[in-house]
This record gives structure tokens, sequence and C-alpha cells, in this order.
């Protein structure tokens, strides 16, 4: 096999910086090669070749959740089998498929090479490695279990991509018809309507109300077409940008729990989300005032975001984790009762495990029964908007028969 070309950035005896290429058959061999040449290595990847340079011309390849719930499991199984930290790192940074993933796992094993613990160098990646799973590495770094803590966060991971699954199929098919809709529409007021408009010109007479209505907002739309498609870019550019600043969440996520019939869908992913990442943060070790603070930040909703805070100060001040979450409508009595019920015993990580558990059954079921609702629904919507539309296109024709009888 084809020797591979490597590039790398080391340090020789005197502290000076060296870059330079090399070749090898794999990254470790890099390694052992730059120590036998009294070079300390600080950074090794694949040499930036031609062909590297066009697979990243459209930007870093971004690492998913599902990503990182794989590299967990794997990264545990290969720990309690009894390999070194180096040499799992070196294993799943040339078996994972994620260039990006891959790319910061080489970085993350020089960091340890070089003696910093891997919390550390998985915390100087914050884009691809988030505070809870550097949260509870470190904790399992500290109390000797870290194969048990990489579980427990792919085991978090799975359970939340499992989760996005299930509202990415409630939301699909409504968004989906919402928008054939839509274009069905503009494309009829744009193009079948004017041919039959011209076809009533030279009928002569009063067109019926339904038709002067089509007509006329066919007409508009020759105007509004362009500032819809002109809106439609600027709003999703908008929406990319600012969409999860403060102020912008501050509005939505209250108003996302109010929806009628997908507010409360939106509040049990919110409550089974929270549940689970508490669990698995104070399952692994973590202080209480961090957890509260990471599951905070990746609650995902503003509402929960603002519960936790009040809940932290709670806690300093010595009092129960459960009073605070009483006066938030977001938090059904049933959770705030089992949790109460859990500090009470000292199993509250077992107790959210289970709020954890409830919820995500509860949203199976209501994914469920809502696609099973919108779905003729949908079909419905979409048969009136079209149908009536063609009603008033044919309603000229029909007044004309009347007229030949």
């Amino acid at each position: 096999m084809a020797a591979t070309q490597y590039a790398y950035k080391v340090k020789d005896t005197r502290g000076k910086l060296v870059e330079g290429k090399v070749e090898a058959d794999s990254e470790s061999a890099v390694a052992e090669k730059l120590k036998s040449m009294g070079y300390r290595p600080l950074e090794i990847k694949l040499a930036n070749t031609g062909l590297d340079r066009e697979f990243r011309f459209g930007g870093r390849q971004r690492v998913k959740l599902k990503d990182l719930a794989v590299f967990s499991r794997l990264f545990a199984t290969m720990i309690n089998a009894g390999l070194s930290m180096l040499r799992t790192l070196t294993i799943l940074a040339e078996q994972t498929e994620n260039r990006e993933l891959q790319r910061v796992l080489r970085l993350v094993k020089t960091d340890v090479e070089s003696g910093s613990s891997i919390s550390a160098a998985f915390a100087k990646h914050p884009r691809v490695f988030p505070p809870l799973m550097v949260s509870m590495v470190k904790a399992g770094e500290a109390g000797g279990f870290l194969d048990t803590s990489m579980r427990q966060i792919a085991d978090n991971y799975e359970a939340e991509v499992k989760l996005r699954g299930k509202i990415k199929a409630a939301m699909t098919y409504p968004v989906v018809v919402l928008i054939l809709a839509v274009v069905m529409v503009i494309g009829m007021l744009l193009f079948v309507v004017p041919v039959f408009e011209d076809m009533f010109a030279t009928l002569g007479g009063t067109l019926p109300l339904p038709t002067r209505i089509l007509v006329t907002l066919s007409g508009w739309m020759k105007f509004l077409a362009p500032l819809l498609a002109v809106f439609t870019v600027v709003g999703l550019w908008a929406w990319r940008k600012y969409g999860q600043t403060e102020q912008v969440r501050n509005v939505v996520d209250p108003l996302k729990l109010k929806i009628p019939v997908f507010g409360k869908l939106f509040q049990k992913v919110a409550l089974a989300r929270f549940a689970r990442t508490l669990s698995t943060l104070l399952k692994s070790g973590v202080p209480i005032l961090a957890a509260l603070e990471i599951t905070g930040d990746s609650a995902g909703n503003v509402v929960i975001s603002k519960a936790l805070t009040e809940v932290s100060e709670s806690v300093k001040a010595g009092e129960s984790i459960s009073g605070p979450l009483s006066t938030h409508a977001v938090f059904p009595s049933m959770v705030v009762h089992m949790m109460a019920s859990g500090e009470e015993t000292g199993a509250l990580d077992e107790m959210l495990g289970k709020i954890g558990e409830f919820y995500d059954q509860e949203v199976e079921a209501t994914t469920e029964s809502l696609t099973a609702l919108i779905e003729p629904l949908m079909i419905a919507f979409l048969g009136g908007v079209v149908g009536s539309m063609i009603v008033a296109l044919y309603l000229p024709i029909f007044k004309i028969f009347d007229l030949i009888q």
C-alpha cells in the first residue's frame, strides 16, 4: 500500500517550532519517526493535497450529535477493553467518517501526548464537544470511571438523536404539504389563471365574484411573487444568523410552548431533554450547580433555562431543587413531586431518569397521534385550496352553458 503524506508541526530541542511534511503508513508512524529524530510532536494531519482542498471547498463538515454518540460508545468500549488512551484516539481518528471530527481527534491526541488531560483537550474545541460532554469526561477522569462516563454520554446522545428523529417525523409532513400548497397556489395564479382571464375577456359580461377575486389575486401575484421570494431568502438568512440569539429566543421559545396542537409536543420534548441531561450529569458525579448550569444551556428552551437559573440560586441558599420549579407552568406537578421525592430519598438522578423515560414515551405517543391526525387534515386542506381555485375558474363556463340553455 502506498504511503500517505502527512503535514506536521513539532518543537525541536531548543523549543523552536518546525513544520514540514513526511510520508508514512499511519499517523502513529509519523509520531514515532519524529520522536526518534528528537522532536516533540504538536500536530500531525493529512497533507493538504489538491484533492483535499477540493473536498473542503464548501467549508468544514459539521460534527453531528450522532457522530458524537458513535464516538463515545466506541471510546468507552475500547477503554473498557484495556486499550491505552492514545491508541484509542488513534483508532477512532482513523475510523470516523466525519472529516472534521477526524481532524479534531488528531489535535486531541497531540494534546494528550503532550501531557494534557482528555477533558482539557476536549474543552479546546467547544464547537465539537459540548459542555455536557466535557464536564462528564472531567468527572469520569477524576473518579476513575471514564469508560462509564463515556457510555452514559453515548446513551444520552443516542436518546437525543432518537428524540429529534421523532420531532422531524411529526413536523416534516405538514411542512412539506404546506410548502406544496403555497407553490401550487402561486403557480396557478401566475401561469394558469392568466390563460383563463384572456378567455373570459373575449366572452364579455360580468364574472362571478369568486372568479373576480381569483383574477385580482393573479394580478397582484405578478408583483408580490418577487417580493415573497426576496422576503423568504432574507428571512431564512436572518433566522440562521439571529435565530439563536437571546433576544429572539426570549420571544420565540415561550410562543413555541403555546402553539395549538404542537405546543404540548414541544413541552414534552423540552422536559425529556431536561430530565435526561440532568440525570446523566448527576450520575457521572458532576457537582449539582455545574450540572444545573449545563442543563440550562443545553435545554433548548429559554423558559426552562430561566427556571434552572432560579433553581441554582435556591441551591446556593441551601434550599431544595424542586421548590422553585413549582412556580413555572412548564413543569407539571408530577415532575415537581417526583423530583421532591427523589431529593428526600437521595435518588434524584434515578428519579430524573424515570421522568426522562416517561416523557420520551409521551413524545413518541404524541408524535404518532399527531401524524395520524395531521395527514387527513393536510390532504383536506390541500384539496380544498386547489379545488376552490378550480371551481372559481370554471364558474364562468357553467354560466355560459346556462345562458345557452
